[in-house]
């Protein structure tokens, strides 16, 4: 099975490429941060509070000064001096999601606001000067107080440019902080993709191997006429293959699922080795209910009567305990094989590789996994996990 971290680098290599292709990598990807409702409804509140603010003022001045008008010029004035920055304010973050650059410091972008600046102010003194004059008309008094308000001047254009000014500052700021977040947020995205990829590769790599294994089994039998013990190795074959189809790599399943695929492969087993293979299985109801990584236990109990039962002429046991501990699943298996005497004791690493990798995807930190040659003979391996208890209504 050296193939396996082959294919693992294909699968790394085959998802990053994917996600530069869905435009998931890279600076110029179009994924730029957009003004959302919240942002919107931000904007509107603070123009409106602004406006509100405004008319409040110039009413005030307006009675001060004994004349007695209706509070409306004051609010209509209100909302032309502050509604024209909240929905400039809004256009250019709607401008920032198709042209991003605008909010990247440049020679070029500097030059662009300046000019928008000055256009935004003197169209926008040209509307409050309008307006004046409108109220004028509508409310006299009003607009008697307001008309010579000088509000086409430098110092008062001086104010547009700077109040643009602060909004670009304003948005540039937060534009930077969204776009690192969202950055990071698409890096961790890959990072679970690429790291699912891996952990959908080494179950690809694992049940094949496992298939292959049961088929030469199956085999060795119709060779030599065991057409009964081959039958019944066939329906655990069915089990078996019918619950790996039926799964969605990678997934946590009950262990009283993962239990029968363990038994139909020990039977197979116990076909092929007869009166040389024994095998002892001890597990809680607490344990039968508790939630593990699918296929968790099948590698390592192979390992066992691969590399401890079937080199011994006598054969041996295989000892399967599955128990809680406090919060805690405790899964133990053990051979009584040749243990560190034996030849192909480095054959068990394909399986106690794979299983480390895969407790790592699904309990990073959170786990032990113990593999020992016991000095009493043999080979012992030990996992802890957190208890999860299946959802038995599901």
């Amino acid at each position: 099975m050296s193939a396996g971290p082959i294919l693992i680098e294909k699968v790394r290599s085959m998802g990053a490429a994917d996600m530069q292709e869905r435009g998931k990598i890279g600076a110029d990807d179009g994924v730029t941060p957009r003004i959302g409702f919240v942002g919107i409804l931000f904007v509107v509140f603070a123009a409106s509070l602004l406006t509100f603010m405004t008319a409040r003022e110039c009413h005030f001045n307006v009675l001060m000064r004994g004349f007695h008008v209706p509070f409306t010029p004051s609010l209509v004035y209100g909302l032309n001096t502050w509604l024209w920055w909240a929905v400039a304010a809004i256009s250019l973050w709607m401008c920032a999601s198709r042209l991003p650059q605008i909010f990247r410091p440049s020679r070029k972008a500097l030059l662009i606001h300046a000019a928008t600046a000055c256009a935004l102010g003197l169209t926008h003194l040209a509307i409050l000067q309008m307006t004046l004059e409108w109220a004028y008309v509508q409310w006299p008094p009003w607009g008697n107080v307001y008309r010579t308000f000088g509000v086409v001047s430098p110092e008062r254009f001086g104010g547009e440019i700077l109040l643009y000014g602060f909004i670009y500052g304003v948005s540039c700021l937060l534009y930077s902080r969204l776009e690192n977040q969202q950055t990071l947020i698409q890096k961790l995205e890959v990072e679970r993709q690429l790291t699912q990829a891996q952990l959908k590769a080494l179950q690809m790599q694992m049940e094949p191997h496992f298939l292959f294994n049961t088929l030469n089994a199956l085999s060795s039998l119709v060779r030599l006429g065991r057409n009964k013990e081959a039958s019944r190795t066939l329906e655990h074959l069915d089990t078996i293959l019918r619950t790996t189809l039926d799964r969605r790599a990678p997934e946590k399943v009950p262990f009283a699922e993962e239990l029968r695929v363990v038994e139909s492969y020990l039977a197979i087993q116990q076909v092929r080795f007869a009166h040389r293979l024994q095998v002892k299985i001890e597990a809680t109801p607490e344990a039968l209910e508790g939630l593990v990584p699918c296929f968790i236990l099948q590698p390592i109990v192979e390992n066992a009567v691969k590399h401890g039962i079937a080199p011994l002429e006598a054969g041996g046991l295989i000892e399967t305990h599955v128990k809680r501990v406090g919060n805690t699943l405790w899964l133990q298996v053990r051979d009584s094989g040749q243990g560190v005497a034996a030849p192909a004791t480095k054959g068990y690493g394909i399986g106690i590789q794979n299983t480390r990798e895969r407790l790592e995807y699904f309990y990073p930190n959170r786990h032990e996994f113990r593999a020992i040659a016991p000095a009493s003979g043999g080979y012992e391996v030990t996992i802890q996990i957190p208890y999860e208890r299946c959802n038995v209504d599901a």
